[in-house]
């Protein structure tokens, strides 16, 4: 394959400010990059998720958001939604836009609101689909580094996908949510056999916010996301279900030096994630 200059977009997503959230590279114009090549550059580039903007194959889509770990293709994910369409809306030189984006996991509207290099994206995520609770959660916890007693003592441990599938392990206080530890191990025979992407260990507020960590794997091991807004919609559906809450503050990052602040609303029995985000570089990627 001939190497052709692509425009390439460097965000964090879900910050107020540069070096903080989750970070993301945008790949413009990449209908002529294959699967493989996209999954290598993924791997170079060693973030959570790299995506690649396409043309849309679906009606009523504006744009095809392919969304790559190191490790596999993923039918959806949060931060790299929300920050593709500020990418999308930067390369258009435009303030305001909605885009309805097509991944694997349908179709999601995302709007956005951008200034100079600052954005804020807001996105409705695909209506919850609930696992069965876990009726045991020893081995769960016991991946995160935890034991029985670290458990929430009324909240279940249950796996939710708004589009991509998360195992939601509330625990009982801050305390237990730092000394979660992932085993690389015991993390993917539980991912595997929940079938989820991440561990999302969360404590729970009473002020309407929330601490989350999330756990998964890559080709190094285990590794922690300081930002993961396809977890955080089925945190914001699971809280609905099981005590009523409508809205939710999540915070997710601390931990890593890289601060996060993802904000979450059911509307219409889906939620609506929204966050701040940054643009960092612009640049030519050659491939």
């Amino acid at each position: 394959m001939a190497a052709t200059g692509r425009r390439l977009t460097w965000l964090d997503v879900f910050a107020g400010r540069v070096l903080e959230g989750n970070q993301l590279a945008v790949v413009h114009d990449a209908d002529e990059l294959d699967g493989a090549t996209m999954q290598r550059f993924a791997r170079e580039t060693n973030l959570s998720e790299t995506t690649f903007v396409q043309a849309p194959t679906a009606a009523g889509a504006d744009y095809r958001n392919r969304i790559f770990t190191p490790l596999r293709e993923l039918p959806f994910a949060g931060h790299p939604s929300l920050g593709t369409a500020v990418a999308v809306a930067h390369a258009e030189g435009r303030a305001q836009a909605g885009y309805v984006q097509q991944t694997e996991a349908g179709l999601q509207p995302v709007d956005v609101e951008l200034a100079g290099r600052q954005g804020r994206a807001s996105m409705l995520q695909e209506p919850a689909e609930f696992g069965a609770s876990v009726e045991d959660p020893s081995d769960v916890l016991a991946a995160i580094g935890l034991g029985a007693g670290d458990a929430h003592p009324e909240l279940p441990v249950q796996a939710i996908s708004c589009g991509v599938r998360h195992l939601l392990v509330p625990v009982r206080d801050a305390g237990a949510l730092g000394r979660t530890t992932p085993d690389i191990n015991r993390l993917r025979t539980v991912t595997e056999a929940t079938g989820t992407v991440t561990l999302y260990p969360f404590v729970v507020g009473e002020d309407g916010t929330a601490r989350a960590r999330a756990y998964f794997e890559d080709p190094a091991g285990a590794r922690e996301d300081p930002a993961t807004g396809s977890a955080a919609g089925p945190l914001c559906a699971y809280l609905h279900r099981h005590l009523g809450t409508e809205r939710i503050v999540v915070s997710q990052g601390v931990e890593l030096g890289r601060p996060s602040r993802m904000d979450a609303a059911m509307e219409g029995g889906r939620p609506r994630v929204s966050g701040d985000v940054v643009i960092v570089a612009d640049g030519t990627l050659h491939l």
